[in-house]
């Protein structure tokens, strides 16, 4: 097989706290909704957040708490919050806390050596895309919300991606690359949700101290 101009690994990575220094999805609904909506909208957004602490709090899946604050989308232009999410990525990304510097530096690294970049992430391409450009990644696999006419159901296409829908998709997306082996496929995360992720290549990096996942992979790297 030629493998000329092929990559020569691919590399995942989580995105939220483990590439940028924030949880997109939170900081994301504040600036919105308020931006959007006002008052209103603040009182929205936080009544929405305090709703899926408590969820978490209670032991409810990921899965279904992603769910939640997609269904909390209902009625809202998709043009308007792909719009909206450009505006974001560009005050925030103003900043230069706004990457955690030692995974962008690695990424760096790795492209260099002919890697590809891919984000992984329970987010939504409103506000990975433009990360997804600035850090020069080759996919973004993510969760999608489901639109009709133009506005967004509160419905997704597929499951959220988050857990063992992270490491489907990251098995998926390896199976496109015959030439590639997963044993010589980086993945870069933060929190145990990211276990399945890592598991399914030769070479996890943990992203700061989460004990738990330190635990599970006392072989990885840690960053």
């Amino acid at each position: 097989m030629d493998t000329a101009g092929l990559p020569t690994r691919l590399v995942f990575t989580d995105v939220d706290e483990t590439l940028i220094n924030c949880r997109s999805m939170f900081d994301f609904l504040d600036y919105y909704m308020t931006g959007r909506h006002g008052a209103a909208g603040t009182s929205r957004a936080r009544q929405l957040r305090e709703s899926l602490l408590v969820q978490a709090s209670q032991g409810i899946p990921r899965e279904e708490t992603n769910r939640a604050y997609f269904r909390a989308w209902a009625g809202e232009r998709a043009e308007d919050v792909a719009r909206w999410g450009e505006r974001w990525f560009a005050e925030r990304s103003a900043d230069g806390s706004f990457y955690l510097a030692s995974t962008r530096k690695a990424l760096v690294r790795h492209q260099a050596g002919g890697a590809a970049i891919v984000l992984v992430s329970g987010s939504f391409p409103a506000l990975l895309d433009p990360i997804a450009r600035d850090v020069r990644a080759d996919h973004v696999l993510c969760t999608r919300p489901e639109e009709f006419d133009g506005e967004l159901t509160g419905g997704l296409l597929g499951d959220p991606l988050v857990g063992s829908g992270k490491a489907e998709a990251v098995r998926s997306t390896i199976a496109g690359y015959p030439h590639l082996d997963p044993a010589d496929c980086y993945g870069y995360g933060d929190h145990i949700s990211d276990l399945p992720m890592l598991s399914a290549v030769g070479h996890p990096v943990v992203v700061g101290r989460n004990p738990e996942l330190l635990a599970q992979l006392p072989t990885g790297r840690q960053l």
